[in-house]
């Protein structure tokens, strides 16, 4: 039985506001304290974990990375949500602002994208949001077109490079390591389908590419990400204690930039005569696009789904019948129409994004004074100009909502009741059960994210009877007999 809860807002037969629980310490060394917590002897998920054990509540105040000493203006001070119920607020556009705080209170220079304020930094009230969303969305209908042919051509090349590396013995103990030949697919397809643009046109965009782009989103978010290749406190001193300019990939968003304005002219197109950009404005953005969200976040996520079922036999066998009985009434073509009649494999990328959604932290302004409600109506008041930072992680895993919440549970969202959960799957800047618009900040392209992690699964079962993984290497591929 899912509790029942009043949206983040609500005033009517509710208890009376509390303070929120939790502090910020002293100047310096309060924010300092939580950063070497957050970094370097808890970890993310545990600096959340305990504090809400400590102030037993769901929203507490502390602070979060970066901070000291050389991130100037930059006010670490949050107010933390970890449970469902709350956490609706942050997709209130009347409750929060969010503008320049996607990935919390530092927000790297506007320098990284060619001097424009991309779409995602852009609040809903902000005259340009609506012009850019709107872009966006119509990038991902033109795209609809290419986008399953152009990601299942990648897949093929990505497969047959990870077919040869395991036949050479090439990676570490047999295994045949997924991470680049999964960018690479990542990175051209995107290009064709999102940018109209064929990186073989270009070939230091086709051999570098995905690597300026891994750069280029490093130098933005690595001051706030625990990063674990370097050993502490080396990671704090180097990584963690300034901002990085943007100068150190300039060069390579130019090249990128120039290859979008020759080869995806059509696209431009669509931002400068259909919604009124300039041509730089609409290149930032569709990079911005390309870039960030879609390669960054399928960089993250589709990794954490191929291991998931590649560690997991019961659920590969599940999925296999799923997916070969499902090809049969397609004539055996993976497509968007195919999967979506395959409920165990889109329930099993559902609870892939519920335990490791790409976007771990999102973060919104409080625009006015206003109460957030938690479950069971209790209520804590929070002051204009709050900053709201939900981690999800937590929040979807809160156990008033989700049954054993810290397992991974494939078939979670099957069904009836399985897909009434799904409204409190956040991952896409919103509950997947709403809806993209010019007017919100949820993913324009959720739908689509969905259908393409669907495709990869089924595509790995229409090749394969079953395979198996370590880590990020496949160390088994074992082919589907062709029939004679």
């Amino acid at each position: 039985m899912l509790p029942s809860f009043s949206p983040a807002a609500t005033a009517a037969a509710t208890p009376p506001p509390k303070p929120i629980p939790g502090g910020y310490g002293a100047p310096v060394l309060g924010p300092l304290r939580d950063r070497l917590d957050y970094f370097w002897f808890q970890g993310p998920e545990e600096f959340f974990r305990r504090r809400a054990a400590q102030y037993r509540s769901t929203v507490f105040r502390a602070n979060i990375p970066p901070t000291f000493p050389f991130f100037v203006g930059v006010n670490p001070r949050v107010v933390a949500i970890v449970d469902t119920a709350a956490f609706t607020a942050l997709f209130d556009p009347e409750l929060v602002d969010k503008r320049d705080c996607l990935i919390g209170p530092y927000n790297p220079s506007d320098s990284f994208t060619g001097g424009t304020r991309v779409g995602v930094y852009l609040d809903t009230e902000e005259p340009e949001h609506e012009r850019t969303k709107a872009f966006a969305m119509d990038l991902l209908r033109r795209s609809s077109r290419v986008w399953a042919p152009e990601f299942l051509e990648g897949v093929d090349g990505m497969l047959a490079a990870i077919e040869s590396d395991l036949d050479a013995g090439k990676g570490k103990d047999g295994g045949a390591s997924f991470l680049v030949p999964l960018q690479k697919c990542i990175f051209r397809f995107l290009c064709r389908s999102v940018a109209s643009a064929d990186p073989a046109a270009e070939d230091l965009v086709d051999r570098y590419g995905l690597f300026i782009l891994d750069v280029w989103l490093g130098l933005q978010l690595v001051p706030t990400q625990k990063i674990g290749a370097i050993p502490q406190p080396l990671e704090e001193l180097l990584l963690h204690s300034f901002p990085f300019p943007s100068i150190l990939v300039k060069p390579g968003y130019d090249l990128l930039y120039r290859f979008v304005a020759k080869h995806g002219a059509a696209s431009v197109a669509v931002g400068v005569k259909d919604h009124g950009m300039s041509d730089k404005d609409a290149i930032n953005n569709i990079l911005f696009l390309l870039g960030f969200n879609a390669f960054g976040g399928f960089s993250v996520f589709l990794p954490f789904l191929i291991l998931q079922v590649g560690k997991d036999a019961a659920l590969r066998a599940r999925l296999r019948d799923e997916v070969r009985a499902a090809l049969e009434r397609h004539a055996g073509e993976v497509g968007f129409a195919s999967v979506r009649g395959m409920p165990l494999v889109r329930s099993t990328v559902y609870e892939v994004l519920r335990m490791n959604p790409p976007v771990p932290l999102q973060f919104g302004r409080a625009r006015r004074d206003f109460v957030l409600r938690s479950h069971g109506g209790e209520g804590f008041s929070v002051a204009a100009g709050e900053m709201l930072c939900g981690y999800q992680p937590l929040a979807m895993r809160d156990p008033a909502v989700f049954d054993r919440p810290d397992e991974f549970v494939a078939d979670r969202f099957v069904g009836a009741e399985g897909e009434a959960l799904l409204r409190y799957v956040y991952w896409s800047n919103g509950p997947e059960t709403g809806e993209p618009a010019a007017g919100n900040k949820q993913c324009a392209a959720k739908e689509v994210v969905v259908a393409t992690a669907c495709m990869l699964v089924a595509e790995l079962f229409r090749r394969y009877d079953d395979f198996e993984c370590d880590g990020t290497a496949f160390t088994r591929l074992h082919k589907r007999p062709q029939p004679s």
